[in-house]
């Protein structure tokens, strides 16, 4: 049974769609995909209040989907996970040729480097950035060989 199962998205909720799509589609290379208007039929699925009005823009990169979840109704609250031993998702993960090369466009595109975060390993550099909303990003740099 468990061979049926296939894997879907992970969703983000945002605060400014626009922002967030230059920062996953410019910034990390994700591909603009389907979306679609969101009303109070999925309200009890969402687990929020009646008067929904959201866009849910999927976006997608080497089989990875990502549902950006824009509410105009009701508004956005919380703060996405500051640590990783926070419960629930922590994070995005991405290896890339560069990591200061990548968090900077990031930053161009709305980011935050999380110096604090740089980790310098064997095999490996890290980085964190923080989004447009805060939510953690991770990029690894393979050491060359």
């Amino acid at each position: 049974m468990t061979d049926q199962i296939k894997a879907s998205h992970v969703g983000l909720c945002v605060s400014d769609l626009e922002t967030s799509l230059r920062f996953y589609c410019d910034g990390l290379g994700f591909s603009e995909d389907e979306g679609f208007p969101i009303d109070n039929t999925f309200a009890a699925a969402l687990e929020v209040p009646k008067d929904v009005d959201l866009t849910s823009q999927f976006i997608r990169k080497e089989g990875l989907g990502v549902e950006l979840l824009y509410y105009r109704s009701p508004g956005v609250d919380g703060q996405p996970s500051q640590r990783r031993n926070q419960l629930g998702l922590t994070h995005l993960s991405f290896y890339v040729p560069d990591v200061d090369q990548v968090a900077a466009k990031l930053v161009e595109l709305g980011g935050t480097i999380l110096e604090s975060t740089r980790t310098e390993a064997p095999g490996i550099t890290l980085i964190f950035v923080a989004g447009p909303d805060g939510e953690r990003v991770e990029l690894m740099q393979a050491a060359e060989q």
